[in-house]
């Protein structure tokens, strides 16, 4: 699958895999940002990327980057197939845990993303399922 892509600064690198069975590919911080203990940060991460028809990039951290105190603000990142303008740079939020300034580097990998099919709904309102009602969160561990 060909993706068209525009990374802001070419002196960084492009989007990779690092091993042959690597799900996701590595995005690295176009600059360097500083995030304060207790606030979300947001980190550039060097491209604008256009997926095909009916693809989203899910944009998660790399399993590595909450040993720096960060975690993901919004758990993971869905960027839809129109955002995709020539000034619409994927960024991650990141919420830092820790007491402490946490920095992420220019050029650091910091996140991890995959393109992903979608399929299109159209919804169908019933005033009643035809199933038995199963129960709540957990209850098949019962």
């Amino acid at each position: 699958m060909k993706i068209k892509i525009k990374r802001f600064q070419k002196d960084l690198p492009l989007p990779e895999r690092k091993t042959a069975g690597a799900a996701a590919f590595d995005l690295t911080a176009r600059e360097t940002v500083e995030i304060q203990p207790g606030t979300v940060g947001y980190v550039p991460l060097n491209v604008a990327l256009e997926t095909p028809p009916e693809h989203f990039l899910l944009l998660a951290p790399r399993s590595s980057t909450h040993k720096k105190g960060l975690i993901p603000a919004n758990g993971i990142g869905i960027l839809d197939p129109d955002f995709c303008g020539d000034g619409d740079e994927v960024k991650s939020a990141y919420y830092n845990f820790t007491d402490a300034p946490v920095r992420v580097e220019r050029g650091e990998r910091v996140a991890q993303a995959m393109i992903i099919k979608f399929v299109p709904v159209e919804w169908d309102e019933v005033e009643k399922m035809e199933h038995k009602t199963r129960g709540g969160f957990g209850t098949t561990g019962k």
